[in-house]
């Protein structure tokens, strides 16, 4: 009887207190960053995976959005990466509703991780003419399927300069020297003395993703000088020698707010872009003629030869020349059979008494052919 009560004893002993049931509040996300192009700006996070009692999260409602102007929550304190430390327990106004993503459900079956989640914002216009060197600052809640949330994401900020619609007329022609992109400025820039603005031209090989920033072009002036009534557009251009021949490219561009504000880092704001244009870099174009041709013959006492100088030509992609002689009256003949390297050549094969002219030709490696030189002649005694 004493050992059954001891073996009773022992079991309820280990039983312990029941556990409270999870209040499916989901765990503040902590990585929220946004991203600003022209006036949308999109806001990006990660959906959590535990709840705030760190157990798995089975029941994902929608996200709240929150966004205030700076400083947006009380008792914030802004960092240096954009991101501000929170005091606040909840996002009390909300601008917008994210859905669940459609595979959440899938996703937590498969206990895969990671599935990120976005929200995209049109900043209202009276944000930036209000404070436009001021910050708009986002906030998310993500909440469970009964609407409660565990508390406030990290909270960012983006900046309010106002952006310029693309400028128009954006075009690119191949031409001898490179591409050539022109366009023309607006007329209508507002005037912030802490902005200040440039023209990106972007260019990617065609059916490649990736893209090159060819330049940053100054625009300011081109944009506030005419915004008086009546004033046009003023056309400006950039010439592209950072390419190849024989490739296909799409080129674009957008106006980029650059504000600089006393004490604090440079801001860049893109605006829309303009539509891609494509050029295909087809090199159909000739090296330049030589010139300065010069003909010389050898001297008496020598085997004869008569020795052709001329000023080199100074293109990239020169191969080389051609060299044409001729006597008076007869048709002009190749000396060469593949272009010549120097910009000097010796003729052996001339005879006593007669006298030759000659002209020079450049030839570029896709074998284009330029123009042919002034003649220079010499006789043979």
């Amino acid at each position: 009887m004493l050992a059954g009560s001891t073996l009773f004893g022992a079991g309820c002993a280990s039983m312990g207190p029941p556990q409270a049931p999870s209040l499916e509040l989901p765990r503040p996300p902590s990585d929220l960053r946004a991203v600003r192009k022209g006036e949308r700006v999109v806001l990006l996070w990660t959906i959590p995976e535990r709840t705030n009692d760190r157990q798995s999260l089975r029941y994902l409602g929608s996200t709240r959005i929150c966004r205030s102007a700076a400083p947006a929550i009380a008792g914030s304190a802004i960092t240096a990466s954009g991101t501000v430390g929170s005091a606040v327990k909840e996002c009390t106004t909300a601008i917008g509703l994210a859905p669940p993503p459609a595979e959440f459900e899938n996703t937590r079956k498969l206990n895969a991780k990671k599935l990120n989640a976005s929200f995209t914002d049109l900043l209202p216009s009276i944000m930036e003419q209000s404070d436009p060197t001021g910050y708009a600052e986002y906030a998310v809640q993500v909440q469970n399927s009964a609407g409660q949330a565990g508390g406030i994401s990290n909270q960012v900020k983006v900046p309010l300069a106002p952006t310029l619609p693309p400028f128009g007329d954006f075009a690119a022609q191949i031409n001898a020297s490179g591409v050539l992109i022109r366009w023309h400025c607006p007329v209508n820039a507002p005037r912030i003395a802490e902005i200040t603005y440039v023209f990106r031209i972007w260019r990617r090989i065609e059916n490649s993703p990736r893209e090159t920033k060819i330049a940053d072009v100054t625009a300011t002036a081109c944009a506030e000088s005419r915004t008086t009534e009546g004033a046009g557009a003023e056309t400006d251009s950039f010439l592209d020698q950072g390419f190849e021949w024989e490739q296909t490219y799409l080129y674009r561009g957008c106006v980029v707010s650059v504000l600089d504000s006393p004490g604090k880092p440079s801001v860049e704001v893109e605006g829309e872009d303009t539509p891609e244009v494509k050029v295909f870099a087809h090199d159909i174009f000739p090296p330049a003629v030589p010139a300065g041709v010069q003909a010389v013959f050898s001297g008496p006492g020598q085997e004869p030869f008569i020795d052709l100088v001329w000023d080199a030509v100074k293109d990239a992609d020169l191969a080389g020349y051609n060299i044409y002689r001729h006597e008076a009256g007869n048709a002009a003949e190749r000396l060469n059979s593949a272009p010549f390297p120097s910009p000097a050549y010796r003729d052996t094969r001339v005879a006593s008494g007669k006298t030759y002219f000659y002209s020079v030709s450049a030839v570029d490696e896709r074998g284009n052919e330029s123009g042919r030189s002034q003649e220079a002649n010499e006789s043979v005694p």
